[in-house]
């Protein structure tokens, strides 16, 4: 191999401005919490407890804001707005899709605390004065509200700002890009580094500390199993060994391969998991209360939105250990899962994206809380005689308890650590793809080595601090750090609404009121033309003979008036354009292309209508360089033409001349005619 193309290839494309001291940070954070981790736990736990006790209402507040922006979004006008190009298509089937932004966004979580949260919500002291009765009721209903809408709508806010601006602006996938309306060009400095190095560590520590409880959990079910004997450190290093080998596999394969496939598989063994929970428990019990359960929680969403137990003091250590806790929690893994979305939803409109963002991971959480839910808490009173709310305090074994009382019971936990395992590692790999997206600038050239780097790292540290029981110092951290960003998450909404408002006027921004109508000056030249369908031909010969002569007049017309325009003709593709170049806004540009119509078969053979010899036919349409949508013009004159043109060219200097449109006109934008 040629020493010069190898050294090309490991070429590394990490930012210095934003890797060297995320690295520093990550790294010096972990030592502490290794080092002295009882000193720093007992620091950041007196601090997470002020926030949490006095600054909660940021939270309650910023969360409910993130709801009412994303449902007002789904029902508005702007929800047509593509990510992307208006012409644009999703880059996955909407399985796929579904698949790898649920299996990201909730994943490790969803089995760890599908038991374990609704039985502490039953038995915790907050509500011991309630009936059994309320205290299922409300089991549902709180596990309901932390895994409902509130939880996806904080993801999807990060995810809809990226994408929009990714692929609507063309601006780098990261967080900075979301501020481009209010920061503008500020993004690419110290400012966008500040943002990028702390999406980056929130990122890392995230999955850190939840890699970290998930191998805990692993390596319960495998104790439980009788496949490993005990839960000691050394089998934790073998577990994180391998799978992330695995995640690191399936990331240098790059999401079409690795992560799609595994988010697939995911998706089909939860399925099958749920259903067969459901037919071998109470199934008649956990129909009924689903049922029950979501209309409880439609009933009660805005008493729930809104209620900071201010008034219930019993109820407001639980309040913050469990709610405000779990909206830190959700916002400190928001630009992970936000950017992880955001790469995956190219294409897809605005109100698809809130649609599918917000309904259904959200359904689907209901139900899988339901089933494992409700039916511990059944089996707790009716058969268990208590013995599974005992074990509330150990979470890691009790999904593997309450499966004790199942049939099949051996054959479910074994496919719950699988489960778990694939969660593992579609987490770890997505996670690793979106760090290296970050610390490069979301280049596209990244080498594996780099892939390599990050998931050592990711192992490594999460080990470290497994053994030295410094994972809760992390995670105190984490959650500390969720309330600068909640603040920056509405700017987010600020900035994003700026960009929609100006979005949907510079395409729906009509043509001048000097349009020309026909005259009856060329009637029979219009009528000729109206009943003779165009051949692939004819239509390259309108282009060369009416579109180039007229694009050519307009051009030495432009040049008079000290304009520079060109025109470029495609003979292959019989396409031209005209196209006036920019340095600072957009390059104006109009365009005529043949394009293929489909006609009906019955207007093929009714003889009293023209004569058409297939049901294929063409006509040239105009095409612009904002992908707005063209039209006919194949009954256009040489001079209605320019006309048309001129009428666009009047639009363009009107939209550039208003100050507002200023950051959707950037040159950035630019794109040949195509």
């Amino acid at each position: 191999m040629n020493p010069s193309k190898q050294s090309a290839k490991l070429k590394l494309t990490f930012d210095k401005g934003v890797t060297i001291p995320s690295l520093i940070f990550i790294i010096g954070v972990c030592l502490f919490s290794v080092m002295f981790p009882t000193m720093v736990n007992s620091i950041l736990t007196d601090i997470k407890n002020f926030i949490f006790v006095n600054l909660n209402w940021v939270y309650v507040w910023c969360v409910t804001i993130f709801v009412v922006f994303l449902v007002f979004l789904l029902f508005s006008k702007y929800g047509k707005i593509k990510l992307g190009s208006n012409d644009s298509k999703p880059e996955y089937s909407f399985f796929s899709w579904v698949s790898m932004l649920f299996a990201a966004g909730m994943g490790i979580g969803l089995m760890y605390f599908s038991v374990a949260e609704p039985m502490q919500h039953y038995s915790t002291d907050a509500f011991s004065e309630s009936h059994i009765i309320s205290r299922a009721k409300n089991a549902q209903l709180y596990t309901f509200f932390h895994w409902g809408i509130h939880a996806w709508a904080i993801y999807g806010l990060v995810g809809l700002c990226l994408a929009y601006f990714t692929y609507r602006y063309r601006l780098p996938l990261s967080l900075r890009s979301c501020l481009y309306p209010l920061l503008k060009d500020k993004i690419t400095g110290k400012w966008g580094d500040v943002i990028d190095i702390f999406a980056l560590c929130s990122t890392f520590f995230g999955i850190t500390t939840t890699l970290g409880f998930g191998v805990v959990q692993i390596n319960s079910g495998l104790e439980t199993l009788n496949i490993l004997p005990e839960t000691g450190f050394v089998y934790q290093l073998l577990i994180v060994a391998v799978l992330v080998s695995v995640a690191v596999f399936s990331a240098t394969s790059g999401v079409d391969k690795g992560v799609k496939i595994l988010s697939k598989i995911n998706v089909v063994a939860v399925v099958i998991l749920l259903f067969f929970v459901l037919f071998l428990g109470p199934t008649v019990y956990l129909i009924g209360s689903f049922t029950y359960g979501l209309g409880n929680y439609i009933n009660n969403f805005f008493d729930l939105t809104f209620n900071t137990h201010v008034y219930e003091e019993k109820t407001l250590p639980w309040f913050y250990n469990w709610t405000i806790l779990y909206w830190a929690w959700w916002i400190s893994w928001s630009p992970f899962v936000g950017l992880f979305i955001a790469k995956i939803s190219k294409g897809r409109s605005i109100r698809e994206f809130i649609a599918a963002v917000l309904i259904i991971p959200t359904l689907f959480n209901f139900i899988w809380m339901s089933v494992f839910g409700n039916s511990g808490m059944w089996i707790d009173l009716n058969i268990a005689n208590g013995a599974l709310s005992a074990l509330v305090s150990d979470p890691d074994a009790l999904m593997f308890r309450f499966l004790e009382y199942l049939p099949l019971s051996d054959i479910l936990s074994l496919a719950v650590v699988c489960i778990i395992m694939i969660f593992f590692v579609t987490s770890a790999d997505s996670g690793i793809l979106v760090m290296d997206s970050i610390s490069t600038k979301n280049s596209s050239k990244s080498p594996k080595i780099q892939i390599v780097f990050w998931g050592l790292l990711l192992a490594a540290l999460a080990l470290m601090l497994l053994n030295a029981g410094g994972l809760q110092v992390l995670q105190t951290m984490t959650l500390i750090t969720a309330l600068p960003f909640a603040v920056i998450m509405i700017l987010f909404v600020v900035s994003l609404m700026k960009a929609l408002v100006i979005d949907y006027s510079y395409y729906e921004k009509g043509l001048s009121v000097s349009t020309v109508p026909w005259s009856g000056e060329f009637w029979r030249q219009r009528l000729k033309t109206i009943v003779s369908f165009k051949t692939k031909d004819s239509v390259k010969k309108f282009i060369e003979e009416q579109a180039l002569g007229a694009f050519n007049d307009l051009k030495d017309e432009f040049e008079i008036n000290g304009i520079k325009a060109e025109v470029n003709y495609i003979q292959e593709s019989s396409k031209i354009y005209l196209e006036i170049r920019h340095n600072i806004v957009n390059n104006f540009i109009y365009g005529i292309k043949n394009q293929k119509r489909i006609v009906s078969e019955y207007l093929v053979d009714d003889s009293n209508l023209p004569d058409l010899e297939s049901n294929i036919t063409y006509f040239p349409k105009t095409y612009f360089g904002d992908s707005r949508e063209g039209y006919d013009v194949q009954y256009f004159t040489k001079n209605e033409l320019i006309s048309d043109v001129l009428k666009h060219y009047d639009r363009f200097l009107k939209i550039i001349a208003d100050e507002s449109n200023e950051m959707f006109i950037s040159s950035d934008n630019n794109d040949l005619g195509n």
